[in-house]
């Protein structure tokens, strides 16, 4: 068995997006009975609960990916319909959560990066969050994988962040300085009733894609400049969602940061390593809407 600290350190010269391109170019393959095979491999490997899955016979996927990214059956994620309730996005556990401190988040002891680099060195979109909210959670490879709208939201802005793509495990998060803020990533910026909120999806090791409803797939192929895409809400592109709505997905697993404004939101009594799923209430918006 590798040590701990072996296993962070080797991921230092893997070559992590060569590596991740190539199992992205066999998750879309056709492969027939050989696809079948490995998606029996990885239900049985990381005990995948496919009665939750519209398809639950591994034979109904033409691709890796197409399992990977399988829809649920209908109402099996029931939204919560308060509606001052803000719910989880996603499947997976809380990483970390609580107040931005300044322009400081918490990753792990530690460890802080700052939401200036998350979201790509801009300074005035990173104003919107200072001593703001966050919550990070993290989706295991057995998880569902489609990333939903945690609140009604417009959405403003788009922007993709080349970097690294080290693994985002809770073992690489208390070892790798700045983890989140150094993946390659997609970051969306959306306005609702309580002020700006971003949707941080991260990239990571094997993750062969990222994708959102409104562009399809952002990376790959991966770049070495941040690009942006803005969207006016005067526009017929402006794109508004409900709460519960996708809104994107990852093909193969990875983590999702949420931003918040300060005193926009109040989470309910949840810790890092607490469960989370799709729907479930998560906290409450402040009430105090935002100022136009």
């Amino acid at each position: 068995m590798l040590s701990d600290n072996l296993k962070v350190s080797l991921q230092y010269c893997f070559p992590k997006h060569l590596v991740s391109r190539l199992v992205g170019y066999l998750a879309a393959a056709r492969l027939g009975v050989i696809t079948t095979s490995l998606i029996k491999v990885f239900i049985k490997q990381f005990q995948v609960d496919m009665s939750e899955a519209e398809k639950s016979d591994p034979r109904d996927y033409e691709t890796f990916n197409a399992f990977f990214t399988r829809p649920l059956k209908a109402g099996i994620r029931p939204v919560c319909a308060e509606p001052d309730a803000m719910i989880f996005p996603v499947d997976g556990a809380i990483s970390q959560m609580g107040p931005i401190a300044k322009d400081q988040i918490f990753q792990a002891k530690g460890h802080n990066y700052s939401v200036t680099a998350l979201l790509g060195g801009d300074q005035q979109m990173a104003e919107s969050f200072i001593d703001g909210d966050f919550m990070t959670i993290y989706l295991s490879p057995k998880d569902y994988h489609r990333i939903h709208m945690p609140m009604d939201a417009t959405l403003e802005s788009m922007v993709y962040v080349p970097g690294d793509l080290f693994s985002v495990n809770p073992l690489t998060a208390e070892n790798v300085p700045g983890l989140f803020a150094r993946n390659e990533r997609v970051v969306a910026i959306f306005n609702t009733a309580q002020g700006k909120m971003a949707m941080v999806l991260v990239g990571a090791t094997i993750v062969a894609s990222i994708e959102t409803v409104w562009a399809g797939t952002v990376t790959p192929p991966a770049g070495r400049k941040v690009r942006s895409w803005h969207y006016s809400e005067q526009n017929a592109t402006a794109l508004q969602f409900k709460k519960g709505d996708e809104m994107g997905r990852f093909k193969l697993g990875s983590t999702v940061v949420m931003c918040f404004e300060k005193s926009a939101i109040n989470f309910d009594d949840f810790q890092a390593g607490d469960v989370t799923r799709l729907g479930q209430k998560c906290g409450n918006m402040s009430g105090t809407p935002a100022e136009a």
